[in-house]
């Protein structure tokens, strides 16, 4: 049991050196490369995690598949039952964690569409009333589409090509999705703890991606540049407005000072020669690891119940 045993901890500990290495990887990679990478990662931590826990759960009943009774199981392993039921535990309080993130990710939503229901509306976009500067996107909610909310102060607050790549920024995150992105890294970390260390590297690689696609529609980098840092500038000192306490992506979020250092240089080139090939190898390597530890972990547990129930028919 002790070759099983090493190869359930170190399936559990292996997001501790994973994430690490993923918000390294991310760093060499274009914004949208790299919140893509640092989401998958978060998926395969979670997953590799969940995997882990329901094979050490599993070993009392694959021993009953071998028709061994379970006395006879804990004569040659004492300690199955209590791993097991160690196992249950841990994914009962992660399943209770997991529904109530979603459900909270739910509501917020739900009340950022209410505070957002007296704007006016212009295709995509709804204008609020507000003298608070603030912008944001908001995904989708019960069949109504994604929409921009935009405040009358963040409006009077920027120059017209300001809010265009205002606007620019905020359908970025719409149409690519990138409320997705964070709430499956949010999700991942109510898994394993590591998963949080990912989360603030997305946020700032999605804000980043939004910056690049603005850039690109209004043809203007040092435009976007000036856009994040009025905003962020005219709405640092006021309590957020609309849309309550829903976790938003914002032209105003993130690390501003390196977002406005970024779009000040020319536009990231995707990684040529060897950055490319080790970006590749890197994410190459996190899914082989993962998978051949779920593999190897799935593969030792079989073979210890087949061995453990052949040592308790000799006795």
């Amino acid at each position: 049991m002790t070759y099983a045993l090493i190869l359930v901890v170190a399936a559990l500990a292996f997001p501790w050196g994973a994430a690490p290495v993923a918000r390294r990887l991310a760093a060499g990679l274009r914004p949208r490369e790299a919140c893509w990478a640092l989401a998958s990662a978060a998926v395969l931590m979670a997953g590799g995690t969940i995997a882990a826990l329901i094979g050490l759960f599993q070993v009392p009943f694959l021993a009953s598949l071998e028709h061994v009774s379970l006395p006879r199981v804990l004569a040659v392993w004492p300690a199955a039952v209590p791993v097991a039921c160690a196992a249950a535990l841990i994914m009962t309080v992660q399943a209770v964690l997991l529904v109530r993130r979603w459900a909270r990710h739910r509501s917020l939503l739900g009340e950022a569409w209410l505070s957002a229901a007296g704007g006016a509306g212009d295709g995509d976009l709804l204008m609020l009333p507000d003298e608070d500067v603030d912008a944001f996107a908001l995904p989708g909610h019960r069949g109504r589409p994604g929409r921009i909310v935009v405040t009358a102060g963040m409006v009077r607050a920027l120059e017209p090509v300001e809010r265009a790549a205002l606007l620019a920024h905020e359908r970025a995150h719409l149409s690519g999705r990138h409320h997705f992105l964070s709430l499956l890294t949010d999700l991942g970390a109510t898994v394993h703890p590591a998963v949080r260390g990912l989360r603030g590297p997305l946020d700032f690689h999605l804000e980043r991606w939004a910056d690049e696609e603005a850039a690109a529609a209004v043809g203007d980098r040092k435009a976007v540049a000036t856009a994040v840092a009025r905003a962020a500038l005219a709405g640092a000192a006021r309590p957020r407005g609309a849309g309550g306490g829903y976790p938003r992506l914002s032209v105003a979020s993130g690390p501003v000072p390196r977002r406005v250092e970024a779009l000040l240089l020319p536009e990231p080139a995707a990684p040529r020669g060897g950055a490319r090939r080790a970006a590749a190898v890197g994410l190459a390597a996190t899914v082989a690891v993962s998978a051949l530890a779920a593999l190897a972990l799935a593969y030792g547990l079989h073979e210890y119940v087949e061995y453990a129930a052949v040592a308790v028919r000799g006795h």
